[in-house]
């Protein structure tokens, strides 16, 4: 009974929250470009003035260190909230449109208008920044915005229910705070607009549910992002400039972003020695980031709860995936500690080699050579990233040609998330849809063509009595000909 009267209190919260942001769309003023600027200096001043308390809840939720915060979460807010400040009065001129001679007099343009109450449906991964950046560019293009943030990361969730009140306008923007059951209730209204971070699972649901009312996604998926180590082009060039250390500490990087790794080696006889050579590689930089108890550095993310430390735990004591571990592999359930660990060659149809891990896990896959690796990879759903540490041009060009994904990132891992002159979102089943810098504007915008004609002018031969000279004049100009029509039309020539 209780359940059901919090339920029921769920809900008119949102029919009331939904009313108050559609009067104010109506009304006009998030389409101010003022008011948009308003909002986005204030997230800046939200994070500014809030930058120790955001850490904290982060670390609360996830075990992240401060710096780590601040590289991939508040410093990027603060920079997309700048970008778009910043860049606003250029993205909302409306584009000219250079009409192709046969519409003269006409003159055509498009303006990118607001979609009106956008969604917003955050993960508990980065639970501020996947917040706050669609919220950013759905602002940017002048929507009124609901954000629910994941019930996963419960600390930045409460904070950011209480201070985005206190900072951003209460009308045009709010908050709720809820599990799976609220994010039912959000569903089952018509929005202008929705924004989804988080598994292909629950994105099938958003998907169907935004169908319902013909409603425009943007789902940001993710899935298994392979990592390509072409070791033959790559290790004689950082050797011969003394940075083989700079490839390992990137690849280190892998066992929080990406989530497994190929390698090609020419012969099977090598097996051995790179495997060897490849792990040894890796122990040393695993000490840098975490030193000789990573669990004591302060520098490891947590898992986010024992949920998903028992999935984990599950997925590593498949005795198939336990063989395959050749570092790490031990776990603290109190602590919902990982310790960082390498898989070489875990089974391909094992549980772990087909979900996301979510944890300091990284399998190695041995490949013979790039015909294989490019299989491979095209054998699987299509990733949201593919990495590749190569100097091989070939390796490159077939990379790009012959495989689909979100993007591609050669000799370096996750950068491409934080370039915001580039568009970042997934295909097929990572995801579709894009954002990040005006692409995020883009992404909350409808783009309507305008398009103004002439009362002065027409052209006889857009409308009936039909003749053959009508239908000769339609086919030259669908060709745009135009030295033929003007023969056409000076009696000249009677045919095409």
């Amino acid at each position: 009974m209780e359940r059901e009267r919090s339920m029921e209190a769920v809900k008119e919260t949102v029919d009331q929250s939904l009313r108050e942001m559609r009067e104010t769309f109506a009304s006009g003023r998030t389409r101010s470009v003022k008011w948009r600027k308003a909002q986005l200096g204030a997230i800046i001043e939200m994070v500014k003035d809030n930058e120790e308390k955001m850490s904290d809840v982060l670390f609360q939720d996830l075990g992240k260190h401060s710096t780590e915060a601040f590289r991939d979460e508040l410093g990027f807010v603060m920079r997309s909230a700048t970008t778009a400040l910043i860049s606003l009065d250029k993205w909302v001129v409306p584009r000219k449109s250079n009409l192709p001679l046969l519409f003269y007099p006409a003159t055509g343009k498009v303006i990118s208008e607001p979609y009106g109450t956008v969604l917003v449906l955050s993960s508990w991964n980065f639970p501020i920044s996947l917040s706050l950046d669609p919220m950013i560019g759905a602002i940017a293009a002048g929507n009124t915005v609901l954000l629910k943030a994941s019930e996963l990361s419960p600390n930045a969730s409460a904070l950011l229910a209480k201070l985005i009140p206190s900072y951003l306008d209460t009308k045009a923007i709010k908050v709720i705070e809820g599990g799976p059951d609220v994010a039912t209730i959000l569903l089952q209204h018509q929005w202008d607009k929705i924004f989804f971070t988080g598994s292909p699972k629950i994105g099938k649901i958003i998907m169907a549910a935004a169908a319902e009312h013909l409603t425009p996604v943007t789902l940001e998926l993710g899935g298994k992002c392979p990592t390509i180590i072409d070791h033959h082009s790559v290790s004689k060039d950082m050797k011969a400039f003394g940075c083989e250390e700079n490839l390992w500490r990137k690849v280190g990087i892998l066992q929080w972003t990406s989530l497994y790794l190929c390698r090609l080696r020419s012969c099977r006889t090598e097996f051995c020695f790179y495997s060897g050579t490849y792990i040894d590689m890796f122990k040393p930089v695993i000490r840098s980031f975490f030193g000789e108890n990573p669990k004591e550095s302060g520098c490891l993310a947590k898992i986010v709860t024992k949920k998903h430390f028992q999935r984990l735990s599950r997925l590593l004591n498949d005795p198939r995936v336990k063989a395959s571990i050749v570092y790490g592999g031990s776990m603290d359930e109190e602590k919902l500690y990982v310790e960082p660990t390498i898989l070489l060659d875990p089974p391909l149809d094992s549980e772990i080699m087909n979900e996301e891990i979510f944890g300091p896990i990284l399998p190695i896959i041995t490949l013979r050579d790039i015909q294989e690796s490019i299989g491979f990879i095209k054998s699987k759903p299509k990733p949201l990233a593919i990495y590749a540490f190569t100097k091989d041009e070939n390796l490159k060009t077939r990379i790009l040609s012959e495989t689909s994904s979100g993007s591609v990132t050669f000799n370096d891992l996750m950068i491409q998330y934080m370039c915001d002159a580039l568009p970042f979102g997934g295909v097929g089943q990572s995801g579709m849809g894009r954002y990040h810098g005006k692409y995020s504007f883009e992404c909350f915008s409808h783009e309507k063509a305008i398009m103004e004609g002439s009362l002065a002018m027409d052209l006889e031969a857009r409308y009936p009595p039909w003749n053959n000279f009508k239908l000769n004049f339609i086919r030259l100009a669908f060709r745009e000909a135009y030295f033929k029509l003007v023969l056409l039309m000076l009696g000249l020539t009677k045919g095409v």
